[in-house]
């Protein structure tokens, strides 16, 4: 190989990497969302985490997060308000990329 598929491969490697750490960044900030959220609505249990999972599933339906956002505000209408629901996905998103770089 020559140097310079050396560089091509470790972009592509890193790439892949940060894509990776992104998606469960991603998907781990969404389940504490849907933890979160079913306190809110008093759930507990088992019930509590199948809701964290509609919350992870949601994120599928389009790109970006505005589909998880929907789906809260719909859920917490009268819980809750959109800015409250806004700050605690910002927060969520600062945990859950800790969280994840701390495993890697």
């Amino acid at each position: 190989m020559t140097t310079f598929d050396d560089r091509e491969h470790a972009y592509e490697t890193k790439f892949a990497h940060d894509a990776d750490l992104r998606f469960r960044a991603e998907a781990r900030r969404n389940r504490l969302l849907g933890e979160w959220a079913a306190g809110l609505l008093g759930k507990t249990g088992d019930d509590a985490r199948t809701y964290a999972l509609t919350v992870v599933t949601s994120d599928f339906e389009e790109p970006g997060e505005e589909d998880v956002f929907r789906k809260l505000e719909a859920d917490l209408a009268g819980k809750t308000d959109a800015a409250a629901i806004r700050a605690k996905m910002a927060e969520m998103r600062a945990l859950a990329r800790r969280q994840v770089i701390d495993e890697a």
